[in-house]
């Protein structure tokens, strides 16, 4: 089969994409700080806390304050997504918005910013002039799986575990506003169960049974299934403040529609992006963890 793929089908089938991998392909990209990356690699400036002087005396000398300076690398992976079409009818569906082909090229590369996103929230950092020294996840910003119970166990989520990760941005002076929370469906049955035995508990978080963003105790959940696991096979449900995890996006995702003449001139579709991401700040992000059981 020879098919002439028009410039029409290519700028539409593009449009599409860029389309779903935005509203429906990420569930945390909007949560992050996304910045634009040229290069492979990326660095970016941190000012750190500096604190007044009192004056002591009339005419005094102007005081010099060292202010500190941090910086942290973003180093870009490219991501590929590409399928074949031998039919026809199948190469005029890709000007559908709804087309599965879209739809399976936008998702994929959401779930690929997710995973990138979740990797770096307690991954190492890499920090320094030529960003080559290594920043681990801070260790206090863990929420204990056993806090919340008496006496002593593990368990799931509960509110006693959210008050304690607000306590941790709180003491960390990290601002009330775009503070998140990303925790998959167990961890959620789990909160509801609890929250059931006080109405205005429950009120609160209610519409997150119906897979809708709504806020508790300051943070904004987001529900998905690609947290991890820690070495005892807890869940890793994330906190974190939206300034404290960075997305760089050196190439948005990319189709590109051709024929393929090694492949008895089928249709490929071809889809592309380049990210990488980091954690801004060891104050900002951290975990509860949940018992998956």
């Amino acid at each position: 089969m020879s098919t002439q793929i028009t410039t029409a089908f290519v700028e539409q089938y593009s449009a599409n994409v860029q389309h779903l991998a935005q509203q429906k392909g990420s569930r945390l990209r909007s949560a992050v700080t996304v910045e634009s990356v040229v290069g492979k690699n990326a660095f970016f400036e941190q000012i750190g806390a500096t604190a007044a002087r009192i004056r002591t005396s009339r005419h005094s000398d102007t005081p010099r304050m060292d202010t500190p300076h941090a910086r942290r690398r973003v180093s870009l992976s490219d991501y590929d997504w590409a399928d074949l079409i031998d039919n026809e009818d199948k190469v005029r569906m890709l000007i559908d918005p709804t087309s599965p082909y879209s739809q399976a090229a936008a998702n994929a590369m959401g779930r690929a910013m997710d995973d990138a996103i979740i990797s770096a929230a307690d991954g190492t950092a890499y920090t320094g002039v030529d960003g080559s020294t290594a920043t681990s996840f801070l260790a206090a910003n863990i929420v204990d799986v056993q806090v919340g119970v008496t006496p002593a166990a593990d368990t799931g989520l509960n509110v006693e575990k959210l008050r304690a990760a607000k306590e941790i941005l709180d003491a960390g002076e990290i601002d009330d506003m775009d503070r998140y929370l990303a925790l998959n469906a167990k961890q959620l049955r789990n909160l509801l169960a609890e929250t059931e035995v006080t109405s205005s508990d429950y009120n609160a978080v209610k519409a997150l049974v119906n897979g809708e963003l709504n806020t508790f105790l300051g943070f904004s959940f987001i529900r998905t299934e690609r947290i991890g696991v820690d070495t005892n096979a807890d869940s890793k449900v994330l906190f974190w403040h939206k300034s404290g995890i960075t997305l760089g996006v050196g190439q948005n995702p990319m189709a590109k529609i051709s024929e393929r003449d090694d492949k008895n001139y089928a249709t490929q579709v071809f889809y592309s992006m380049a990210i990488g991401a980091t954690r801004m700040e060891e104050a900002k992000v951290g975990y509860i963890e949940c018992d998956p059981t």
